[in-house]
């Protein structure tokens, strides 16, 4: 698996969209991530062809379905690469002057 797979993976918003459909219900068939979206079967396959080749998402036959998985071990890499080296507590205080100069608190 090439990180740059991963980086142009997740470049694309729709398949960032399909991760994230993945993400907070994993296993879901095609049928089931093509629902609400305004795009045709072959165009979601192609999109979940592309996340597969770059090993974020796996998949399992049951049956005549076949049952899609997010793996989120290549993010977990890249964030151990490109995240973890640096001291997260001062991303964490950049963020949080970063969002304090904006104006937007968490705070309801």
């Amino acid at each position: 698996m090439s990180m740059d797979a991963v980086f142009r993976a997740l470049a694309d918003p729709i398949r960032r969209q399909l991760l994230d459909s993945l993400h907070a219900h994993n296993g879901q068939t095609l049928n089931a991530l093509c629902e609400g979206r305004e795009m045709t079967r072959q165009a979601v396959t192609k999109h979940l062809a592309i996340l597969e080749e770059a090993n974020l998402v796996t998949t399992l036959k049951r049956g005549r379905e076949k049952l899609h998985y997010l793996n989120p071990v290549p993010l977990h890499e890249i964030t151990e690469r490109w995240i973890g080296k640096y001291e997260r507590s001062r991303l964490q205080a950049l963020g949080d002057l970063k969002r304090d100069l904006e104006g937007k608190t968490d705070e309801p």
